[in-house]
Order: structure tokens, then C-alpha cells, then sequence
């Protein structure tokens, strides 16, 4: 097969011969010592290939593998055929974070699990995510802007609470819809865990500064500095403020921890703290920004989560000489994504399997110095089908370092929820919302996203997003 040919003129036959086409990325050695990106993006020919791959099923179980349900078999056509405004107009026909999800979805879990080509055997899916970054960049350095008719004023005002995935979705379908949209973030900065969650060589900030001035280019008015349940609480904005809904959409800030001894001691970060303070105030460009961050010299990661490999891959490209990740499990259960964990094993992270920490110890002046490791084996499956972690009687580890981050999952901040009566909420603190429509128990009120869900992808976020601004706008429409 000749691939170097029109893309758009092979035959059916070659365009099952083309293998996938990997993105290319910045090497190891160069990347894990700069906050450059890794994915490197496709050229127009590599992107065309990739494209060629799909096979277009009479029933592509990718659009229903898709939470906001992108029509993924037409966008990959219009870029075979090189219609790119097609193509991202395509996209954004579902989606108004197109080059935010083609980097940190797991569409492996998602569109592309149900691929009918990757289910053939010897084949791997279609590249449904990396070829949904490329249009989307594409539109970028194209200046091709989204351009949205606004009808004709509603009325109706809706505030908007948390600016990350879920609150950016609603924010823009409501805005479509004509009706005013103010959202409020607790930060100096909008973007949410966008923003202070997922390090820079995983998601150029450039990006969601990107989606967030095309938010503001549809009207919605974005308020910094507002902690909703301090500053104002929900009431205030639905009774003396004027607004006819309010969405929540603050996420799942509030970290877990360990509770053993020694977690107070100076060089104890929790996962959220260390990458907020990296991500969202810099510290990575110090001393240009003066936030304080303690670099570490042999740094040790709790968990092994998405979260906790961006706080590894973090903590190398900060000069740390060691990074180990300590989990109390084997490697074939970790969380996260099979790209991020590739990802830090090549650029040189160490991994401790079956390995479980019981007390952090410090020296005389209160800093971390070391860790000691409970050694585990795996035993019966848990309710969720995961073996269980069992301590071997006996066994330990010390492990030096100066530096520990707990990356063991967040919890829903109870500040919003603890002043708002009238909002139901799980036994995890979670807001209670309807899964369809996103409507909680109070009147005027929605909720989606990680208060309602816990952790969740962003996708999913932007997917209960978008079908909570659509029941905002039947209830706003009565």
C-alpha cells in the first residue's frame, strides 16, 4: 500500500492495511526535565491515516461510547476528505472542549473501547482522541472561530458555580439559549481542575485560556474570587441577586488523607496542594513566580492514580533525583491511565508495589526524613471484583525521602453544602442530583460534575453538563 498517495483516493482494502498512527512525543530524557508538552500533535497527512482507519459501522458504537455522543464517524470522513471546517464544526456541534478532552480523556475507556476495529483481533482502535486533539488544534492555529447565533435576550439569569468542565458546558449551552450566564469561581483564575489539577506537559494552560475567552465571547460574565457559601451563598443568589437557576459545579477539592503518624510534618503535601501550587500559581517557573514549593530530593508519591502520576511526573520535571510511587496493590490494578503510567515509567519514575505506608518520620526539626511501609499480599476479591490488600505479619520497608505527596483521592468540600438548606446530599457529601436532568432537591438548583459523581472524567462532567443546561432551559422556558 502506498500511503504516501491522497488519502482521500485509497480503496477500502488499503485503508484496513494502515496501522495506527502514533503521536508522536517529545523524548524522555528531554521532556521529564522541561513542562513542554509531551504530545508532539499529528501532521494533516498522519491525521488523514489515522482517520482512514475507520472502517464507518452502519452502527458506530463509538457515538454511544461517547458521553456528549460526537458524531465521531463523520468528523473522521470530513478530515480524510480534508474538510476540516467541517470536521471541527462537527465536533463542536457536542462539544465545546474539543482540545481539553482529545488530551486528558480516557477515550480507551470510552469511544474507543467500543471501536469495532480495535475488537478485531490483531488491530488496535482508532485513534478517536488524538485525531479530536489535532482538528481541535487545528482550529486554533487556524484562528477558525466557533460562530454561534445568540437569539434574542430570554430574560432569565443563571449563575454558574465552579468553572471547570461541567460549569464551562452549562455556561455556554445556556448562553446559546439566550438566556445571561454569570459564573463564579472561588479561584483568582478560572478553569477549575483544568487549571490547577493537570500539569502543564499534559495540558498547555494557553488551552483553556483558549475555550474560556470563547466562553466570554457568547456573553457569560465570569466572576473571580467568589467563594459561593462565604462570599454569597446560594440563597442570596436565587433570592436577592436575581437569578431564576443556579447550577453547582465545584467539584471534589477536598483532599483524603492517611490519617497515620507524622502527616503534619513539613514535607507532607497532599496531592491537590502540591499541584495547585505548581499548576494554577507557577511554582515550576520559579523564581519568575515566587510560590513557594519544596522541590524534593527523593520523593515519594502515596497512590497511583492519574493524579498521583501527574504529581510524580511533576515532581521529576522540579529536580527531583528519585520518584518512587508506593501502592498497595500490583501494577495490573492501578487506576491510571495506561498512557500516563507508560508515560512515567519512561521518563524514569520507580514504582513499589504491594507496599502500604504505616508512619512518616522526622528529624528533630519536624521534616520529613523517611517513611515506614507496611509489605502487603493480595487476597480475595472485593465487593468491586479487586483483589484486597492484606499486611504480611512482619514484613516492613523504610524508605528514605524528603518529600511525600498523598495522592489517595479527593471528597466534596462541605463549605458550599453545609450553608445551603434544602440540598440532599449521599453519604459521601455529595450533592444528590437527578442523573438524567442534573436537578437537585432544591427548587431553581442543578448540580453536575465531581459533587455529584465524586471523581469523575472530564467528558463525563461536560456530559452531565450539557444535559443539565438543556433541563435549566425547559424549566427557565415554563
Amino acid at each position: 500500500m502506498d500511503i504516501e498517495k491522497e488519502v482521500k483516493y485509497l480503496s477500502k482494502k488499503e485503508r484496513r492495511q494502515i496501522p495506527r498512527q502514533h503521536m508522536p512525543e517529545l523524548a524522555p530524557e528531554i521532556r521529564n526535565k522541561c513542562f513542554d508538552e509531551v504530545t508532539l500533535g499529528y501532521s494533516l497527512h498522519e491525521a488523514q491515516l489515522e482517520a482512514a482507519r475507520c472502517i464507518q459501522c452502519k452502527d458506530p458504537q463509538c457515538i454511544i461510547g461517547c458521553p456528549v455522543s460526537i458524531n465521531i464517524p463523520a468528523f473522521l470522513e470530513q478530515i480524510v476528505a480534508e474538510d476540516l471546517d467541517g470536521a471541527i464544526n462537527t465536533v463542536w456541534d457536542k462539544t465545546a472542549l474539543p482540545a481539553v478532552c482529545g488530551r486528558v480523556c480516557p477515550q480507551e475507556m470510552q469511544c474507543e473501547a467500543v471501536c469495532v476495529v480495535g475488537l478485531k483481533k490483531g488491530r488496535e482502535p482508532v485513534g478517536i482522541g488524538n485525531l479530536e486533539m489535532f482538528i481541535a488544534d487545528w482550529a486554533r492555529d487556524s484562528g477558525v472561530e466557533n460562530i454561534v447565533e445568540i437569539p434574542a435576550s430570554t430574560g432569565k439569569k443563571v449563575a454558574v458555580v465552579g468553572s471547570g468542565p461541567a460549569g464551562i458546558t452549562v455556561a455556554g449551552d445556556l448562553a446559546k439559549k439566550g438566556h445571561e450566564v454569570v459564573m463564579y469561581e472561588a479561584l483568582h483564575k478560572a478553569g477549575g481542575v483544568l487549571l490547577y489539577g493537570i500539569p502543564e506537559f499534559r495540558l498547555a494552560k494557553d488551552i483553556v485560556d483558549y475555550e474560556l475567552e470563547a466562553l466570554e465571547a457568547l456573553g457569560v460574565k465570569i466572576e473571580c474570587n467568589n467563594v459561593i457559601g462565604r462570599t454569597i451563598d446560594i440563597d442570596e443568589l436565587l433570592e436577592e441577586m436575581g437569578f431564576d437557576a443556579v447550577f453547582i459545579g465545584v467539584g471534589a477539592g477536598l483532599p483524603n488523607f492517611l490519617n497515620i503518624p507524622g502527616e503534619d510534618l513539613s514535607g507532607v503535601f497532599s496531592a491537590n496542594e502540591y499541584l495547585t501550587r505548581a499548576n494554577l500559581m507557577k511554582a515550576f517557573a520559579f523564581p519568575k513566580y515566587d510560590t513557594p514549593i519544596i522541590p524534593g530530593r527523593n520523593v515519594v508519591i502515596l497512590g497511583a492514580g492519574n493524579v498521583a502520576m501527574d504529581s510524580a511526573r511533576t515532581a521529576l520535571r522540579l529536580g527531583a533525583k528519585t520518584v518512587t510511587v508506593v501502592y498497595r496493590r500490583t501494577k495490573p490494578e492501578v487506576p491510571a491511565r495506561h498512557i500516563e503510567l507508560h508515560h512515567a515509567e519512561q521518563e524514569g519514575v520507580k514504582f513499589k508495589f504491594l507496599t502500604s505506608p504505616i508512619e512518616f518520620i522526622g528529624d528533630a526539626n519536624g521534616k520529613l526524613v523517611g517513611i515506614n511501609c507496611q509489605k502487603m499480599e493480595l487476597g480475595e476479591a472485593d465487593e468491586g471484583g479487586r483483589r484486597r490488600p492484606i499486611a504480611i505479619e512482619g514484613k516492613h520497608e523504610y524508605i528514605d525521602c524528603d518529600l511525600a505527596i498523598i495522592s489517595i483521592g479527593t471528597s466534596a468540600n462541605p463549605l458550599l453544602t453545609n450553608t445551603t438548606d434544602g440540598l440532599k446530599l449521599n453519604q459521601w457529601g455529595n450533592i444528590e442530583a437527578d442523573k438524567k436532568t442534573g436537578k437537585t432537591t432544591k427548587k431553581g438548583v442543578w448540580a453536575g460534575g465531581d459533587i455529584t459523581l465524586g471523581q469523575a472524567t472530564v467528558i463525563l462532567a461536560m456530559g452531565m453538563g450539557r444535559d443539565a443546561a438543556d433541563s435549566i432551559d425547559e424549566y427557565l422556558s415554563k
